[in-house]
Parts: structure tokens; sequence; C-alpha cells
């Protein structure tokens, strides 16, 4: 008998919600973007940032490990997040999860490295838009001004009680990633929409 799990296609945590946010979205009159962005690669990755594997793996990756704390790097589709002296989240488009892996992997070679596909632990929020950061701000203690929280800067928080990865895109109006495990998205996907309710219509 044929495998059908194979077949039946994966379904995104905030799926059942895709509809509430578009319709906030619109709502806003260009105000916030709200929408997640499902099924992003996230690589996480630990090796000593002194050693010979670092060099290697960024090469490999053609993305430079940032050392600064709480900073993000991004090159082409790929972008490397600190979340410590020694760890990063590696994220990439879509289903490139295997690919990083065996890349990091390869460029390591015998060097100590710790390379872990953790795609499926979160799912990504994207918030856009004029009022993204008064939005945020409602539900996490990070000075969120552009001079303290700007482009390229990332922090592991909380945002309305929840742990999140939250991150400040580095394109003009890209807005900000909002990393949270996916077993409290739903919960998270809510308390977003219910803050955002004094910027729609």
């Amino acid at each position: 008998m044929a495998d059908t799990a194979l077949s039946v296609p994966s379904r995104s945590p905030l799926a059942r919600d895709a509809g509430r946010l578009a319709a906030a979205t619109r709502s806003s009159r260009g105000a916030i973007r709200l929408a997640e962005l499902p099924f992003l690669a996230q690589v996480n990755v630990r090796l000593d940032a002194k050693g010979a594997a670092a060099d290697a793996v960024a090469l490999a990756l053609g993305l430079q490990l940032p050392l600064e704390p709480n900073t993000a790097v991004r090159a082409g589709e790929s972008t490397a997040l600190w979340l410590g002296p020694d760890e990063w989240l590696v994220v990439g488009p879509p289903g490139s999860q295997g690919e990083l892996e065996s890349r990091v992997r390869e460029a390591a070679g015998d060097e100590h490295v710790s390379v872990t596909d953790v795609s499926a632990q979160r799912t990504t929020l994207l918030v856009a838009g004029p009022r993204a950061r008064d939005l945020l701000a409602h539900g996490c203690s990070l000075d969120l001004h552009p001079r303290a929280f700007g482009g390229g800067r990332c922090a592991q928080t909380t945002l309305g009680r929840t742990q999140v990865v939250l991150v400040a895109r580095d394109e003009p109006r890209a807005g900000f990633w909002v990393l949270v495990r996916s077993s409290f998205a739903g919960y998270l996907a809510h308390w977003l929409l219910d803050a955002a309710t004094e910027y729609l219509a």
C-alpha cells in the first residue's frame, strides 16, 4: 500500500489565521501589515567564532556570521542571526534547510560544530508598516526606536508574554520578523490582532 502521508500538503501553524491577518492589513489602510511567512528554513549553528570552522562556514554559506551581539547579517536570500557568542540561527527560503545544513557540515570538516535543523520549531510573522513599531511596543519591553533597534538588529525577547526572536529587517519598509514557537503562534497572532485594533478602520 502506498504511503499517503507523503502526499498530504504541509499546513502552516497560522493557516487558519491567514484571513484575519489579511483583513487587518486591509482595514489598517496601510498603517500595518500582518502576515505569516511560513516554512522558512531555520538552521541552528554552534561553533567557535574564533576557530577555523567559522571562516569556512561563512564562505560556504556566502554569509558572514555576525559577531556583534544582537545583530543580523543578510546576503541574498539567507540571514544569519546572532543568538549567543557561539550560536547563530541561519534563516533561508522554504525548503533550503537541507542544503544549508550540508554546507555547514562540509565546510566545518573535522572541526567541532553543531548543526540542527529547527525549521519546524518556529514560524515567522511579518509585522510591517508605519505603525509596526508602535504595535510591537504594546507588548515588548525593548526600546524599539530606530536608534536603538534599527535595521540589522535582532534579539531574543518576549512579545505579549511569548518568547520570540525579533528581527528588524534592513530593507526599507521591510518591517520586522517575529519568530515564534509554532505552539504559541496562534496565541501571538490573536494578541497582535487585538493590539492592532486602534489602527483599524
